[in-house]
């Protein structure tokens, strides 16, 4: 069974386990109730190795918003885009130069609502190693992997608390050889370690 076949079993039944999984320890009361949010999607771009690896990005310190943040490549989904799915597969593009055709797409997890007004869709995909990936640099400073069991443990992540703006707010943070990893990054790791299990998918 590949990688991809795994995968895609692990979050059907991660869904079917689950009917009311906390999306996100760090969503804000004021995204709630009727407020309409901007719809965006982000790519976990998860190599095909024995031990699988997962893609994150540096955000550009030059960034208005988030700078200098670890993230996963994605952004928000333009009117051109068909789904959530085509416009995660554009962003990665246009960010780290990965072809989409060659990410094999397994599925969506769990939808992440953040404080800044953005309805988040992760894809998941899997795609081959040592890709010749180069970072867009108005946006991307570097890219990394760093191996997906790290990042999918639940003994990596710790949670904090912090008051922003009279909100206290909580938040995940994972920390992998000097890179920190939190906020809304780390929260959709940890929703996505909830559906697949962290020790599924070694060989």
């Amino acid at each position: 069974m590949t990688l991809a076949e795994r995968l895609r079993i692990a979050l059907d039944q991660g869904h079917a386990r689950d009917s009311d999984l906390m999306l996100s320890d760090t969503r804000d009361p004021r995204v709630d109730g009727n407020i309409i949010l901007a719809p965006a999607a982000v790519l976990v771009a998860i190599t095909d190795r024995p031990e699988p690896g997962l893609i994150l990005t540096q955000r550009s310190e030059k960034l208005r918003k988030h700078p200098g943040q670890i993230a996963f490549p994605g952004g928000r989904v333009d009117a051109g885009d068909a789904d959530e799915i085509a416009g995660a597969l554009r962003e990665a593009h246009e960010e780290i130069g990965l072809p989409p055709h060659l990410a094999q797409i397994v599925g969506t997890s769990d939808r992440y609502h953040t404080y800044t007004g953005f309805d988040i869709v992760p894809v998941l995909a899997v795609i081959p190693p040592d890709l010749p990936l180069l970072a867009q640099e108005s946006e991307v400073a570097d890219w990394f992997e760093l191996p997906l069991s790290f990042a999918l443990d639940p003994a990596n992540r710790s949670r904090h608390a912090v008051e922003f703006d009279g909100i206290v707010r909580h938040y995940y943070e994972i920390m992998w050889q000097g890179r920190r990893i939190w906020g809304v990054t780390a929260a959709i790791l940890a929703n996505l370690s909830h559906r697949l299990g962290h020790d599924r998918f070694a060989a």
